[in-house]
């Protein structure tokens, strides 16, 4: 591989890196907000996209060492997941904000 190749691998994997703390974050603050309003629902439903987000993790972690053949879909894939995270995050929020 050559260097400019790592070097746009590494830029991906941080920027990605960078959106999955983002949503770590968010879920951390949505969590502690659901909790003191012993919401039940978003709790379960933040316990759930925690999951997801650790099984992103370990993807991002595969994509890192990943060769070429693989790594574009890889990416893809990770890409789709954290948009999908993102959105659900976004829809928690959104309950608590219209509570």
């Amino acid at each position: 591989m050559t260097t400019e190749t790592n070097i746009a691998k590494q830029a991906v994997h941080d920027k990605i890196e960078s959106q999955v703390k983002t949503v770590q974050a968010k879920l951390d603050t949505l969590k502690a907000k659901a909790e003191s309003a012993k919401a039940n629902a978003e709790l379960k439903a933040i316990a759930d996209l925690l999951t997801k987000k650790h099984a992103i993790d370990r993807k991002l972690s595969e994509l890192k060492k990943s060769g070429e053949t693989a790594y574009q879909q890889a990416k893809a894939d990770i890409e789709s997941r954290v948009a999908e995270l993102e959105k659900s995050v976004q829809a928690i929020e959104a309950k608590f904000k219209a509570a």
